[in-house]
């Protein structure tokens, strides 16, 4: 650079500055050197010196970028923006960039001097503004300089093109208005030779495609030829050295170009149409030997499947993940593991084909690459491959890392479970699973597998027998000893005398003595664990009753807990030494097999527990049947503030917003009796925690079971009807049976519809009516009516209440509300009230929708129910 511009010729005062921060040993060096300096920079500033106010400036921004602040200096960009010489311009405009953002009030004086700079006759500095603009653009500034920024689009310089372009990205993010003015521009920028114009314009025409739908149809008219044109120049182009990467012409063009496509051809069938020739070309052409042609390749994959395409095209794009799947880079087999989990909702047959390379990723060293294939694998799962599939999952889950076990084996037992039509399949996949990760085995499923034992009558010998030679072979299984020695314990003569053999089955000699050590090995084994021993206490007591010459030494087993420290096993040792000894008339009945468990009602309520988990860890403002978060009117959930937030009630009062009756989950002991265990409370309390599996089933010398809230039926996803119905709550009780609580109150009154919300520009109506017979149950009809004079647009409805009340959202009856209440959304809540007479109601209300395109939020308490709801 000539001296005479130079502004760092006569001086090295920044590099001394840099040097001597540089220099400094410690941080408290370090800020003495600073605040030398910015004192010497307030001196300059005051003294208005002329001469170094740009090097100033660059000493200014340099302490800027460590951290210190620097407001101080924000006028003087200012002065060095309205300076004449490029130099001094570049710095100014470099720390108006670094010093200010959009938020600055000081900003408000900048617009003047941009305007000037921008039709200024040196390209440089029109640069200079442009770049500026697209850095710290405002909505204000925005719509002043837009004409400009438009002007210059056309302009005969590509680099000012480019910059131009790239600045009005910018303004249309901030003002999405705008986006019709550069429409036709952008259109004819597509049409330039200069690969930064072009590139830069296909961005522009992405993000006005996104900021209006108006823009999307004109450039769907306008661009998609001369898209098609250029992504066909560069694919054929000889060798350009200013463009190449890796032998392949501008991947970053043919990427943002590919993109666009996607945008343009999703959703219609025309435009789909038209581009697929060139999409099948650079698929085909394009080598994926490098990574930039990895890149591309995948790129195109991505607007295949994103658009209306052919059939043999999607065929071609999940071949190529495929061959990505074969590839040594871990970042690309992911990426394809990931592409196909979008791409099996599309063509699942397709998908199916690369399954031996897919299940090949389950074993992969990679973690992040084994837990995304599993998950494919999951999804690629269907009623004609479940056995093969199955098996070689649970061939690997013999040799798989310990970190990996438990997800392998969740993924294992909800295939089994989901897709199993044979119940003998079933029960030897679940023992070998049970054999070879029974550790990380959950308990639902294990509860599940005895239900399905307790109802398969002639697999019952068969299943006894595999779990016992199981137990001796891999006893350090915790889900394994339970369910084997329940299931001794429930079928042991059939275990000693091999009733029920299958063809396939050899005999085994097993003596009583031997069922009783399996047992006590177990007992011993499992000292820490309370419920394994519990149930090997259990099972050693049906036992006493099975094989009677066994009794004495069950007995002196049973006698050495009732020293034990955990008052459940003392308490069961105690009763039972007591049940062998004192009572052998009443014994035999006493310890009959468990009746047939119903294996429907168990899995209805084990499909509530789940769902009561779910809701519990989503905050949703209502939750379907199904256990899905359930949006009022059909569109994308949008990213909203805790519920606690919107509740803003006591800790006492915190909401609960799921659509189903709350139940006790994982509660065992109920789902083996096919009985509620609980009774409505007086205070009508919040829902009682889960009855613990160690309860005793003869309750002798225990406390009685504390009454909780009544639970309900659950009606599980596929079925129409929707509602709760309220179930008879019964309490067990060995003497007098099952006792029904008392009848609620009926309570038939007409409610007066109130006005629940109103703002400048929205109001909420609420009508009431209840079901005879149902006073707790309240149906609500909301109606929802616009006061502005503009249309609300992706209307959405939440609502929070607190934890003594249920709550259900149904669909509203649109998501467009009409301007200046020409018509009106309506849509249907339904209120459980547990603590009905005793608590009003309560609710929080939210409701978000779009003005124009832009977010509005408005929200409030309602405090005006009607008495009695």
């Amino acid at each position: 650079m000539d001296l005479a511009i130079n502004p760092f010729s006569s001086g090295t005062r920044l590099r001394d500055m840099i040097r001597a921060i540089r220099a400094c040993k410690t941080a408290a060096e370090e800020r003495a050197v600073v605040r030398r300096e910015g004192a010497a920079i307030r001196a300059a500033i005051s003294e208005g010196d002329q001469d170094y106010r740009h090097r100033n400036m660059a000493k200014l921004m340099f302490i800027h970028m460590l951290g210190y602040p620097t407001h101080f200096g924000q006028m003087e960009c200012l002065k060095l923006l309205a300076a004449a010489g490029f130099p001094e311009k570049r710095i100014g405009y470099l720390g108006l960039m670094l010093l200010l953002d959009e938020r600055q009030e000081v900003l408000m004086l900048v617009t003047n001097s941009l305007k000037q700079d921008l039709n200024h006759s040196n390209q440089f500095i029109v640069g200079l503004a442009l770049c500026a603009l697209g850095n710290i653009c405002s909505a204000e500034m925005a719509r002043d300089l837009a004409p400009e920024v438009e002007r210059l689009l056309q302009n005969r310089d590509p680099n000012t093109k480019k910059k131009a372009a790239l600045c009005s990205i910018r303004i249309v993010r901030k003002v999405p208005d705008l986006a019709e003015n550069f429409m036709s521009a952008a259109a004819s920028l597509l049409k330039e030779k200069h690969h930064g114009v072009l590139i830069s314009a296909v961005q522009l025409c992405t993000e006005l495609c996104k900021a209006s739908t108006e823009a999307l149809e004109y450039l769907r008219k306008h661009c998609l030829e001369g898209l098609v044109r250029i992504l066909r120049d560069v694919s054929n182009s000889s060798y350009a050295p200013e463009y190449d990467i890796a032998g392949i012409t501008d991947p970053f063009l043919h990427i943002r170009v590919l993109k666009l496509m996607r945008i343009l051809g999703q959703g219609d069938a025309d435009c789909s149409e038209y581009i697929n020739d060139i999409l099948a070309q650079v698929s085909t052409k394009t080598e994926s030997n490098k990574n930039a042609g990895n890149a591309i390749l995948y790129e195109c994959v991505e607007t295949i499947m994103g658009i209306e395409a052919t059939s043999g095209l999607r065929v071609l794009a999940i071949n190529i993940l495929g061959r990505f799947l074969s590839n040594r880079d871990n970042n690309i087999r992911y990426v394809a593991l990931n592409m196909l989990m979008k791409a099996i909702a599309v063509d699942t047959q397709a998908v199916q084909r690369h399954r031996a390379t897919i299940l090949e990723c389950v074993k992969d060293a990679d973690v992040s690459i084994r837990k995304r294939a599993l998950e494919l694998v999951y999804l690629l799962v269907n009623d004609t491959n479940v056995k093969p599939l199955a098996k070689e999952l649970v061939d690997y889950l013999e040799v798989s890392d310990q970190d990996f076990k438990e997800d392998l084996t969740a993924k294992i037992c909800s295939i089994v479970e989901k897709f199993s039509q044979d119940k003998l399949w079933y029960l030897d996949q679940m023992f070998r699973v049970l054999s070879l990760a029974g550790n990380y085995v959950k308990d639902d499923v294990w509860h599940a597998l005895i239900v399905l034992m307790s109802n398969a009558s002639e697999l019952q010998g068969y299943s006894v027998r595999s779990l016992y030679k199981a137990l001796l072979a891999c006893g350090e299984q915790e889900s394994l000893v339970r369910v084997s020695v329940w299931c001794i314990g429930e079928y042991g003569e059939m275990l000693v005398n091999n009733i029920s053999m299958l063809d396939m089955e050899e005999p085994i000699t097993v003596t009583e003595s031997d069922a009783v050590d399996a047992v006590e090995v177990s007992l011993k084994r499992y000292s820490a664990d309370v419920t394994t021993r519990a149930m090997c206490l259990v099972s050693l007591l049906k036992l006493s009753s099975r094989f009677p010459p066994t009794s004495e030494r069950i007995k002196e087993i049973v006698a050495q807990n009732k020293g034990n420290t955990v008052l459940e096993l003392q308490q069961r040792s105690i009763e039972f030494s007591s049940i062998i000894q004192r009572h052998q008339s009443i014994k035999s009945s006493l310890l009959e097999r468990m009746p047939v468990l119903d294996e429907a009602n168990y899995l209805v309520k084990r499909a509530a527990s789940t769902q009561a988990t779910v809701s519990s860890v989503k905050s949703a403002p209502a939750v379907t049947p199904g256990g899905q978060p359930k949006l009022p009117n059909g569109v994308a959930k949008p990213p909203a503030a805790p519920l606690a937030d919107l509740l803003d009630l006591s800790s006492d009062d915190t909401p609960v917003t799921t659509s189903a009756p709350t139940t006790a989950p994982n509660d065992f002991l109920q789902d083996l009796l096919g009985i509620s265990l609980t009774d409505s409370s007086p205070a009508g309390g919040a829902p009682s925690t889960s009855t613990d599996i160690l309860m005793d089933l003869l309750s002798i010398g225990s406390t009685p079971v504390q009454n909780g809230p009544p639970t309900s039926n659950f009606i599980p996803p596929g079925i129409a009807e929707t509602k709760s119905v309220a179930v008879t709550p019964q309490v067990v009780d060995l003497l007098d049976g099952l006792s029904s609580s008392t009848s609620l109150p009926d309570e038939n009154a007409a409610y007066p519809t109130i006005t629940a919300f109103q703002s400048a520009t929205l109001r909420i109506t609420f009508s009431f009516k209840k079901q005879p017979g149902k006073p707790q149950e309240t149906t609500i009809n909301a109606t929802f009516t616009n006061l502005a004079t503009t249309t609300f647009t992706d209307f959405i409805f939440q609502a929070a209440v607190p934890k003594f009340i249920q709550l259900r959202l149904d669909p509203a009856s649109s998501s467009t509300l009409p301007a200046s209440g020409n018509g009106s959304v309506t849509q249907g809540l339904c209120v459980t009230n547990n603590q009905h007479g005793q608590k009003p109601l309560a609710m929080r209300i939210r409701m978000s929708y779009k003005v124009n395109g832009e977010d509005r939020l408005e929200q409030g308490q309602i405090s005006n129910f009607p008495a009695g709801l």
